[in-house]
């Protein structure tokens, strides 16, 4: 019985999936639940018509990383915003230490960091910020690291948009 309690008591990390901009305020959330998290934030310049301001951004849109054993990693899904743990065939997939520690030494380095973002042509992929939310669609063409033209369907009609890649989702891969 020991034995179990001490499997279980053991910490790893995890991806928690969560909604759109909802990273922060999860975030705070699990650390009100002194639950240990790592969100890396990359500082960006964003422009409006009348202004332009330095954000602390997420660097993987939608994810923040959680070091939990299995009770806590029940209580991540207390916080609002929290969708689910990353999970390969119902089992939440650990992300490993070495992973955790090469991100936040890049973050650290002073560089800028930019996240890549795997789509393929034929990915099924739904966008997640942006005027366009909500709409799923389909790579119809790569164009460069960071603009894809997707095609979306819905009433029989067709229209190519171009989104940047930070702005989607991957639904299904194309195999």
């Amino acid at each position: 019985m020991e034995r179990v309690n001490k499997i279980e008591d053991r910490r790893y990390w995890y991806a928690l999936y969560t909604r759109p901009r909802f990273e922060k305020k999860v975030d705070l959330q699990l650390k009100e639940l002194e639950i240990q998290t790592f969100l890396p934030l990359r500082t960006v310049t964003k422009y409006w018509s009348d202004r332009k301001k330095q954000i602390d951004e997420p660097l993987f849109p939608s994810y923040l990383f959680v070091y939990a054993n299995s009770k806590e990693q029940f209580l991540t899904f207390q916080s609002y915003g929290s969708v689910r743990l990353v999970s390969f065939n119902g089992t939440p997939t650990r992300i490993p230490d070495e992973q955790i520690y090469a991100v936040r030494r890049m973050l650290e380095s002073g560089y800028t960091l930019v996240a890549n973002h795997y789509f393929e042509k034929g990915d099924e992929i739904e966008i997640v910020s942006g005027p366009l939310v909500g709409i799923k669609g389909f790579v119809t063409e790569h164009r460069g690291s960071k603009h894809f033209s997707v095609f979306i369907s819905g009433i029989r009609q067709a229209v190519a948009v171009t989104i940047e890649a930070h702005n989607l989702k991957l639904i299904t891969k194309n195999n």
